[in-house]
């Protein structure tokens, strides 16, 4: 297993930095807990959030798809689709907040990788099933 290690650190990596973000922008508007109403607070808030709802999936599915085999590239191509719409997510939501542009494709980006992934694990399941079954 040498690609799901690759992505997820890089992932985490950029996890720390939306972390960081958020406690540096809580100690600046004084909030210990919740946003306070300061909308740069919720912006950083989010970005982690957004991050820590969708990523854990992705990663889970991506770790699927390379236990089972599946191409080596592809799983890079996935893997770097994911960093890549993650980090226009996380970027343009918690430190640019007019960036439109980012927030919009980056979401759309990590639901693509999302169905890619699920219509690859599902074929991949059927092409176990028919194996399992024809032996």
């Amino acid at each position: 297993m040498v690609v799901t290690p690759l992505y997820a650190a890089v992932l985490v990596l950029w996890f720390v930095v939306l972390s960081l973000h958020v406690i540096r922008s809580r100690r600046e508007a004084r909030v210990s807990l919740g946003d306070g109403g300061n909308s740069t607070l919720e912006r950083a808030i989010r970005a982690q959030a957004n991050f820590a709802e969708y990523v854990p999936l992705a990663l889970l599915l991506l770790l699927v798809l390379e236990l089972s085999r599946f191409s080596i590239y592809w799983l890079h191509v996935i893997g770097a689709l994911l960093v890549l719409a993650r980090l226009m997510h996380g970027y343009a939501l918690a430190f640019q907040g007019s960036l439109r542009f980012g927030r919009v494709w980056g979401a759309a980006l990590t639901f693509a990788v999302l169905l890619v992934e699920v219509v690859l694990c599902a074929y991949q399941a059927y092409r176990a099933h028919v194996v399992w079954f024809t032996t």
